[in-house]
């Protein structure tokens, strides 16, 4: 009874007015931080990119956990070295361990690999051996440009592999945002994430989609973003001694800026294969292939004038297809029923014919042909 006069004394006394005041505060507290996480729910159900976001925090965190379980203990990455915009990027972080991508699966190219070792591959990897010159450096950027479908992109990835470079194989749609801003600020972190992840690839596919000729009828939001992207990629704020490329493909190099075709003074044409590279490439697609004895390639390289790698492998792929359905459709006819037994198959049936490769060409043919492509059927004489 004395304890609730004395604390009843107390409220009623000098030290009401502040305990009023701290109910006040607690009050406010509570009110704050509920609108607080009320005005984040409802700008997030707005935001038509906040599920994207969330999907490429989750993805970064497993790649940059895949980088960490190949590099030292000294040279841990921490989710928390990495700011919202550069966890966007990393998204499309690829390490050196999941290409599957070498050198020996290209074909054809063997001069354009050699210079590729040379000027950019070997001064990566052996850095210390260069220190003694500023002009013994990799470059800052490579083109590769050609027809499509002739190796740019996978001589982009055995790059990266050979050289043990972070690969960031870059979206230009993620750099494009609703907001105001936040399209410089997720240019400025590809090169920022790249500085942390160093030596690190920057590659950009069909680059001239994004870094095109300037002109007046561009957008404000996308002429300052690709202000913005050159300004960090050969500005004040680069450093010489970084191990930073960025390594773009097209297919149409006329339509690139000429600010950008100086920051890549290391250029590759990559042409159509011709009759030998052609005999290289098809050994290559074929070599864990089972195939006929009258599989001629060195014929088979010679009716494929002006076709690329793509369509080589394209063309393989339909006549292992075709000997495929063959088989299966005798097999049907023959067991009586359309549910085939694994155990009945036999292997040796399914052996790549040359009539199976002519006869995939002669259909792409026609089937360039019917799409209005250059290339014009020819009359193969199947004997």
């Amino acid at each position: 009874m004395c304890f609730y006069n004395n604390y009843k004394l107390t409220m009623d006394g000098p030290n009401r007015p502040a305990y009023q005041l701290a109910i006040q505060l607690v009050r406010i507290g509570i009110v704050a931080v509920v609108t607080y996480y009320c005005a984040t729910w409802i700008i997030s159900s707005v935001d038509p990119t906040s599920k994207t976001k969330k999907k490429a925090k989750r993805q970064a965190q497993i790649q940059l956990k895949k980088l960490n379980d190949i590099t030292g203990q000294g040279n841990k990455l921490k989710l928390s070295d990495f700011n919202s915009y550069e966890l966007m990027i990393a998204s499309h972080l690829i390490a050196p361990a999941d290409i599957d991508i070498s050198w020996s699966d290209i074909a054809g190219l063997d001069a354009v690999i050699q210079e590729l070792r040379e000027s950019v591959v070997l001064p990566v990897r052996h850095r210390d051996l260069f220190q003694r010159s500023q002009l013994w450096r990799p470059p800052k950027g490579v083109l590769l440009y050609g027809p499509p479908g002739c190796g740019k992109t996978l001589i982009a990835k055995a790059m990266a592999k050979e050289a043990g470079m972070r690969f960031i194989n870059l979206d230009v749609a993620v750099l494009t945002d609703k907001w105001y801003g936040e399209s410089q600020k997720l240019a400025a972190a590809v090169f920022t994430l790249a500085q942390k992840l160093q030596p690190c690839i920057i590659f950009i596919d069909e680059i001239e989609a994004f870094l095109r000729i300037r002109t007046a009828a561009d957008h404000e939001a996308t002429a300052m973003m690709k202000t913005q992207f050159m300004m960090l990629w050969d500005g004040l704020l680069s450093s010489s001694n970084s191990s930073v490329l960025v390594l773009g493909a097209t297919n149409r190099p006329q339509d690139l800026d000429k600010a950008i075709l100086r920051r890549m003074p290391t250029q590759f044409h990559i042409g159509p294969p011709l009759e030998c590279q052609r005999l290289a490439i098809l050994q290559v697609i074929l070599q864990h292939e089972q195939l006929h004895p009258t599989v001629d390639l060195k014929r088979l390289a010679n009716l494929t004038a002006g076709y690329s790698g793509s369509d080589l492998r394209e063309l393989c792929r339909h006549a292992s297809i075709y000997r495929m359905r063959e088989y299966m459709r005798n097999l049907m006819i023959k067991e009586g029923n359309c549910i085939i037994d694994v155990h009945l198959v036999d292997e040796s049936e399914l052996v790549i014919s040359m009539d199976d490769l002519v006869k995939s060409l002669v259909n792409m043919n026609l089937s360039k042909v019917q799409t209005g492509n250059t290339y014009l059927a020819k009359n193969i004489d199947l004997d």
